[in-house]
């Protein structure tokens, strides 16, 4: 089975996600960013989800993981617990 690694970032509002985007874009440091605005528990480790394979994560998040580049932050992705910022660090 396909295994990935991501981490992210979560926040309650599209406009939040997207300014927190242009922010990692302009240089600032994803884990930073996640450890700052973060509302879930992987916030605290800069974002770091672990090693997880297809249908762990819900569907919308699993779309993104299993086919962007790697490396490449992404987003913002809504789900039913708010606007996620990701990106995709390994996948094999």
């Amino acid at each position: 089975m396909v295994q990935a690694t991501a981490r992210h970032l979560l926040v309650s509002t599209q406009e939040q996600c997207e300014t927190l985007k242009q922010q990692i874009e302009a240089g600032a440091d994803f884990a930073d960013v996640a450890k700052a605005n973060s509302s879930c528990p992987s916030g605290a480790q800069g974002g770091e989800l672990g090693s997880f394979g297809p249908g762990m994560m819900v569907k919308e998040f699993d779309e993104v993981v299993f086919s962007a580049p790697l490396n490449v932050v992404q987003g913002p992705v809504k789900t039913q617990f708010g606007y996620h910022l990701l990106e995709v660090t390994s996948r094999g």
